[in-house]
């Protein structure tokens, strides 16, 4: 399978959803005409990040089949889509979301794993975490999606590539961190690790981050797709909007794969023994602790 896929770094409306949908449909028009069959948008593209409380009523659920995500959805029949959002559940919790559309529907929904709550975040506060990381097939091909912090938490992309995802497509809203000298450190850092993923599990790796400012925060943008060599393939602008193209094929991941056996050569079962191990010598430390201090109250 060879497409091209597009990465939209654009600034959302903070809490508008239709003033964003229609920014997303102008842009998948845009994509499409230079011969884009995927677009990536950036975390919670759909609303801003800074929602807090507004999270409530900016949710979609989508197996009550939310009206408000028919203009994608109409529009994913030309070009696929994959969007930030706020998710709703069938039980109504609310989560940070990716939601895949392509042939009219929602195809697939990854949940972020990882909210984080330390520094200047407070996810922990406003959305559940996911628990699960999947890949899973489309038109393009087998896909596998994280949103931002997801993608500093190692086993989640190894499990992706694991269940078969050539692909892993990372929507993230990173915030500047200023370090006072000429270069833009985090910037450097996140290419570091998207080059280190993609060379160690052979796939590619697309990387959508947003750009502009809400309450305060600024987000730096440089989007990239990187190959399965680790080769950059296309890059976009700092702190402005751009859109960027790159191709992605999976013979390259097999020519990846061939040049260097260390993907396929990797022993799931290796790692799902040693870590059965570690977590049963650590949890009787743990109950025994709890333990002593029952008994010494």
């Amino acid at each position: 399978m060879k497409f091209r896929i597009a990465l939209a770094q654009m600034d959302p409306v903070l809490g508008d959803l239709q003033a964003n949908i229609a920014k997303h449909l102008t842009l998948a028009d845009r994509a499409a005409k230079e011969g884009a069959r995927l677009i990536v948008f950036p975390e919670l593209s759909l609303t801003g990040y800074s929602i807090k409380d507004l999270n409530w009523d900016l949710a979609i659920n989508v197996a009550a089949q939310d009206r408000r995500l028919a203009p994608l959805l109409r529009k994913s029949k030309s070009i696929a889509i994959l969007a930030g959002g706020v998710e709703e559940s069938k039980k109504f919790a609310i989560y940070n979301s990716a939601f895949y559309c392509e042939d009219g529907a929602v195809r697939s929904v990854h949940r972020k794993t990882y909210p984080p709550t330390y520094g200047m975040f407070e996810e922990n506060r406003y959305f559940s975490s996911g628990t699960s990381v999947r890949a899973f097939d489309t038109g393009l091909g087998r896909l596998g999606v994280l949103i931002c912090e997801d993608l500093w938490h190692l086993p989640l992309p190894y499990l992706l590539a694991q269940d078969g995802a050539n692909a892993i497509l990372a929507l993230v809203a990173s915030p500047t961190r200023i370090s006072g000298g000429p270069e833009l450190p985090i910037a450097t850092v996140n290419a570091e690790h998207h080059r280190a993923y993609a060379r160690l599990l052979s796939v590619y790796v697309a990387f959508c981050n947003r750009v502009g400012f809400e309450d305060g925060v600024n987000f730096w943008g440089g989007s990239e797709v990187v190959g399965p060599d680790g080769a950059l393939l296309a890059s976009a602008r700092l702190f402005e909007e751009d859109l960027i193209i790159a191709e992605i094929d999976d013979a390259e991941v097999r020519r990846a794969r061939q040049l260097s056996r260390h993907y396929l050569d990797d022993n799931p079962r290796l790692v799902e023994d040693e870590l059965a191990r570690i977590r049963a010598t650590q949890q009787p430390q743990v109950s025994g602790t709890v333990q002593k201090r029952r008994k010494s109250r």
